[in-house]
């Protein structure tokens, strides 16, 4: 009987799925299936974190437009979130100009030397201080001929004193009357002459004459120094010297009216925690 040529012999093909549809063999744990689909992003967290990004290079602050430029943001976008990272102090926000916050510096595993670790227990001090007297509390100092307002944190249900005047109203509100109170007189009438004592509300001294003094020696034996409505209505408040050689600053309380009565005990406790551990973290800032 003939045999069939090779050439013309037909290779039989099995039945059922071509070979070069057979299915890899399928991957468990961590290994990736080929063609998975890329890990669903939140872009609002994207953006929030790119603003970060673009603040942390500015140490000494950038405008929201500034940021919305370095972002490639929309100014709106922009303003909303600088506002809730503000609000959960992952940014500080002073005389309109952003900067990283001690949320953001509390994240590190070590905390930095210099002034921002200094930042870092500052707020931690006034965290717990506010739990403890469960009261709004902030820290002012007295540099370069300004008033300034360095930080400040509220016991849930507090309230802070509005911060757009601070400079401007040292005559009025507990902080600023005590630092006044440190300077010379000479350093006081300059002062004044260049911050006129304008009335925030019925109660704001108006004299310079008005405003209390503290004895040169141990400042920090002095009574604390009240205002009461002074600088904002419904506001009571109370403040403590800081002194570390020549450098002035002040430690202050602020409740609402309802609670003034609680003033004075609050006062007296936030004058035994003045100590030096305080004020190290302080102008350490």
């Amino acid at each position: 009987m003939p045999m069939a040529r090779a050439g013309n012999e037909r290779k039989c093909e099995p039945r059922g799925r071509p070979r070069s549809a057979v299915r890899p063999p399928r991957l468990r744990g961590a290994a990736v299936k080929r063609g998975a689909e890329a890990p669903t992003l939140i872009a609002s967290a994207q953006r929030a974190l790119r603003l970060l990004e673009a603040a942390a290079q500015h140490p000494a602050g950038a405008t929201a437009k500034q940021l919305a430029r370095d972002t490639g943001l929309a100014l709106g976008t922009t303003y909303h979130l600088l506002r809730t990272l503000v609000h959960d102090r992952y940014l500080e926000r002073r005389e309109g100009r952003y900067r990283t916050g001690p949320a953001v510096l509390g994240l590190s595993a070590e905390a930095p030397d210099g002034p921002e670790a200094g930042r870092i227990r500052l707020d931690r001090m006034l965290r717990r201080i506010a739990h403890e007297l469960n009261a709004a509390v902030h820290y002012a100092r007295y540099k370069d001929g300004e008033v300034e307002l360095v930080a400040a944190r509220a016991a849930p249900g507090t309230a802070t004193a509005d911060p757009a005047n601070f400079r401007s109203g040292a005559h009025a509100h507990a902080s600023g009357k005590t630092l006044l109170a440190l300077l010379s007189a000479e350093e006081r009438r300059e002062y004044l002459a260049s911050h006129p004592m304008v009335p925030f509300t019925p109660y704001t001294l108006r004299q310079p004459a008005q405003l209390p003094l503290l004895p040169g020696p141990g400042p920090r034996r002095a009574a604390p120094i009240t205002q009461y409505q002074e600088y904002q209505l419904g506001l009571v408040g109370a403040a403590v010297p800081i002194v570390l050689g020549s450098e002035l600053a002040a430690i202050a309380v602020a409740l609402p009216l309802s609670q003034a009565h609680r003033l004075t005990a609050v006062a007296g406790k936030l004058q035994a925690r003045v100590g030096e551990d305080l004020a190290t973290a302080a102008f350490g800032v």
